[in-house]
């Protein structure tokens, strides 16, 4: 059977963005793209910008749903349809469906493909880029709209982005770019300048809990929002993976040192080195990098609002009761992250290497 290949724009537990129904939080930018449709000043390229996970794909489909959904606005027309005030599409509207189904000729969407090998490629490459003016001759005999969805813009190599900038420097009639991107500094300077950026926020608590709950999500309280630092993609990972009860854990180790609980130590670096579970690797070291930067901030006076295991505050309390134990985990968490990050980049035991960040750990712990 060949090997199933995850799409590179969605998240693993959660509707793909172009199924997603509503965006929650994000009301600013969605009033931005209504005022320039509304107003006749629709720039061609738009940047989405923002954490990963906070709606940027999200509302990029919904976007190219209202563009290629709506007439444009005849000037001075007083006898033709009010002016929209929001970017809904009824789900059962005959574009709105062949997006859903993927049939809709005048949107494109732009992502990272296989290579030869039959491997998802870690790029965009300039052939993705290039296969754009192919869409762009097609569908210009019908006269309407375009859209084009790249996701994410920063994954271009540097062929594929200066066959982009041909394009922005030259753009199709009719046609609006939306670039999704998670770290703008990748992207070229004369990329961005050529765009209007959508600046997408982290999402506050009860937008987090609608989000969640559109996803299908368990909230469990406001644990997940309070790891995945307002993403709800983060979040419906952090669910996914189990995210909450290995942070429970990292949290009772912790609380174990000086005295490392080396029993409890081997149990947790087997379930995060097990065979064929990179993402549980993945998510071991991003949650202890959490649980750290929250021990720093507790000893500098800013513990965490919301605990995201039990007894986490008299643990991180008990350990940094004060700013030079602050300083002193932020340094010895600097270490030996950056440690764990080199012995994966050599390929070290994955259950050894946890197990020597846990030790190196409890080494700053004694003089708590």
């Amino acid at each position: 059977m060949a090997e199933e290949i995850p799409d590179p724009t969605a998240i693993t537990g959660a509707p793909h963005p172009r199924d997603t129904a509503r965006i929650f939080g994000q009301d600013d930018p969605q009033a931005d793209i209504l005022d320039a449709f509304t107003t006749g000043r629709l720039h061609h390229a738009w940047l989405l910008t923002g954490p990963r996970g906070v709606g940027k794909a999200t509302l990029a489909w919904r976007i190219a749903r209202f563009l290629l959904a709506t007439p444009d606005i005849a000037p001075d027309d007083m006898f033709g349809a009010p002016p929209p005030t929001s970017l809904n599409i009824a789900p059962d509207h005959p574009i709105a469906r062949r997006i859903a189904a993927g049939a809709e000729p005048g949107l494109k969407s732009v992502h990272r493909t296989v290579n030869d090998k039959g491997r998802l490629r870690d790029q965009i490459v300039v052939d993705d880029i290039r296969a754009l003016g192919s869409f762009f001759q097609l569908s210009a005999a019908d006269g309407g709209r375009r859209v084009v969805i790249i996701d994410a813009a920063d994954e271009m190599n540097v062929n594929a982005a200066n066959a982009l900038l041909k394009m922005l420097e030259e753009p199709p009639a009719r046609t609006t770019l939306l670039l999704i991107c998670h770290r703008p500094s990748r992207l070229l300077p004369t990329i961005r300048s050529r765009c209007r950026t959508l600046r997408l926020a982290p999402l506050p608590p009860e937008a987090m809990a609608q989000a969640l709950a559109q996803a299908g999500v368990d909230v469990q309280g406001d644990a997940l929002g309070e790891l995945s630092a307002g993403s709800v993609g983060d979040a419906i990972r952090l669910a996914a993976l189990g995210g909450l009860d290995m942070y429970a854990q990292i949290i009772g180790l912790l609380g174990s040192m000086p005295r490392l609980d080396r029993g409890r130590a081997l149990a947790l670096a087997d379930a995060a080195a097990a065979r064929g579970g990179e993402e549980k690797l993945d998510l071991f070291y991003t949650l202890l990098e959490i649980a750290l930067n929250r021990l720093a901030r507790t000893g500098a006076g800013q513990p965490p609002r919301v605990e995201a295991a039990p007894n986490e505050a008299q643990i991180l309390t008990r350990l940094a009761p004060h700013a030079a134990l602050a300083r002193a985990w932020a340094d010895t968490a600097q270490t030996a992250l950056e440690r764990a990050r080199h012995g994966r980049a050599v390929n070290l035991d994955p259950g050894a290497l946890v197990l020597d960040t846990l030790q190196k750990l409890s080494a700053t712990a004694p003089s708590a």
